[in-house]
């Protein structure tokens, strides 16, 4: 339970409760704003170098980009299932369920990663570095560039998102949070939701557009 200062301060535990979340969809709102300028200028250099780009998305990994949706889904059912199971006062389960949607989202890193040497290898690295033989064309390095920036920002993300999950695992296992007093694991449900509905953006329009 929140200490009783606290409380007084924000006039009762629900007004507490809303302004945590009405904050967290503040942030949220800015995370869309930055991802959504992102897709905007992959769309507008998309229909200037259209066959270029058909080209670059060839030399994607579509099973890897597949495997990480599937990891991704699943961790945020796990998350969805954890905070069900908490405010049905199991906070043990939700605990458990985090950690295993932690472990996922450390999967889709390394899995990521394992993408990333890939390309690399091949020669398809960003800006100056570009050197895919394959793909000698004008544009072509610019996909590479606004690949690694979508990525690799979704990626950052993600490494913040299975710390937070891991700190409310442990603090579930410790019996941080109860049928009534669970606000920080919804806050950081939503944060892991967010990471997720990203990536399934991400995912079609480099994979599969």
């Amino acid at each position: 339970m929140p200490h009783e200062s606290t409380a007084e301060h924000w006039g009762s535990e629900a007004a507490r409760a809303h302004a945590a979340h009405l904050g967290m969809w503040l942030f949220i709102s800015t995370e869309v704003l930055l991802f959504a300028a992102l897709f905007t200028t992959y769309g507008v250099y998309r229909s200037v170098y259209p066959e270029v780009w058909r080209e670059a998305q060839a030399h994607m990994d579509v099973t890897l980009g597949t495997v990480n949706t599937v990891v991704l889904v699943t961790s945020s059912v796990l998350v969805a299932l954890a905070v069900h199971a908490t405010r049905e006062g199991r906070p043990g389960t939700g605990g458990a369920l985090l950690g295993l949607a932690a472990l996922l989202g450390v999967t889709f890193l390394v899995l990521k990663g394992v993408e990333y040497a890939g390309h690399a290898r091949e020669g398809g690295l960003p800006g100056e570095w570009y050197r895919l033989e394959a793909l000698p064309k004008p544009g072509a390095s610019l996909f590479f560039s606004l690949y690694y920036l979508l990525t690799g920002l979704h990626a950052v993300h993600v490494t913040l998102g299975v710390g937070v999950l891991t700190v409310l695992a442990v603090r579930a296992a410790a019996g941080g949070f109860s049928a009534s007093d669970h606000t920080p694991l919804e806050l950081g449900g939503m944060y892991w939701h967010l990471v997720d509905v990203i990536w399934l953006f991400v995912y079609p329009i480099l994979y599969l557009s």
